[in-house]
């Protein structure tokens, strides 16, 4: 019989996450899957129990929470890979704010939903990107993206907001960003190409969407073994405001401060200013100078919504 490890965060969505723990636990029973469940007490305790139950030999290890719990699983999980030890299926209960991971990799969006997935256990295998460079010289692993600039500074900004979550908080906080921001710039280096240009943002996805319903990339595919990139450089304020709408519905590739382009590798360096930076939504630096990445083509088995 399938063992499952539940590493649930009490405190994702601002503290909404306890409440839905009982519930978790309740409709697991139900289904009669043989299954423990976890508390996280502390930052990076997720990746370490998600390190723990591969050494132990459990079959599928979930992330119950947001994006950065999910993260965190994911680097317990390619922590324990490295190492050595077993290879276990991942999988999450999106109870987060912005589910960005789960949803781009096909997760069920709703708890019933990803909870009848589990049961199911259909997964597919999905690429996984690192990145080294911040507060991380030694590298980290994420899912979805790395956002660098524009992506970073609102997502610090929406952290602000008390009153709203989710993607309400990050639209009010990328209006926000708009008349603080300051382009930095920059000098990107990919497999077959270089850049320098002032840029306001970059985002190198293995994902499709940030910031629960920004598409930064629209085309992306989790499993092609290549990031899928949006690169703008600076403009004005209004124009700023203006491709807001466009990045909502993903069409923001026909404009003339934007290119969309496809990596391997990927290297951001400031040459005149500092870059912030976020890692599916976790901080990777406020205030650094390069950070460098690499896909690993089909690291990981993630449990998805079954087709048909």
């Amino acid at each position: 019989m399938t063992r499952y490890r539940i590493i649930a965060n009490p405190a994702s969505r601002r503290g909404a996450g306890a409440k839905m723990i009982p519930v978790i636990e309740e409709k697991l029973k139900n289904l009669q899957l043989d299954f423990d469940l976890v508390r996280t007490e502390r930052p990076w305790h997720a990746a370490d129990l998600a390190y723990q139950a591969a050494q132990e030999g459990v079959e599928v290890v979930a992330a119950a929470g947001g994006d950065g719990t999910a993260n965190e699983v994911l680097n317990g999980l390619m922590r324990a890979r490295q190492n050595g030890s077993s290879r276990p299926t991942m999988a999450v209960l999106p109870i987060g704010r912005g589910n960005d991971f789960s949803f781009s990799m096909g997760v069920p969006a709703t708890l019933d939903a990803s909870i009848l997935s589990l049961a199911q256990g259909y997964s597919r295998v999905i690429d996984v990107g690192f990145v080294k460079g911040g507060d991380y010289p030694q590298g980290r692993y994420f899912g979805n993206g790395v956002g660098i600039g524009f992506d970073a500074v609102t997502g610090f900004e929406a952290l602000k907001i008390s009153l709203f979550t989710g993607f309400v908080s990050y639209l009010l906080a990328a209006i926000r960003t708009i008349f603080i921001m300051k382009a930095a710039l920059v000098e990107i280096q990919l497999d077959n190409e270089r850049i320098v240009q002032p840029c306001l943002l970059v985002s190198i996805m293995n994902g499709r969407r940030l910031g629960g319903g920004f598409w930064s990339a629209p085309q992306g595919m989790s499993d092609d073994g290549l990031f899928d990139l949006c690169i703008a450089r600076e403009v004005s304020k209004l124009q700023m405001m203006m491709l807001i709408p466009r990045f909502l519905n993903g069409t923001q590739a026909g404009h003339p401060a934007i290119h969309m382009t496809r990596s391997l590798k990927v290297t951001v360096e400031a040459l005149k200013g500092t870059l912030a930076a976020h890692g599916d939504g976790e901080t990777l630096c406020t205030a650094c100078q390069q950070f460098d990445l690499e896909i690993l083509p089909r690291e990981l088995d993630l449990i998805v919504q079954k087709k048909g």
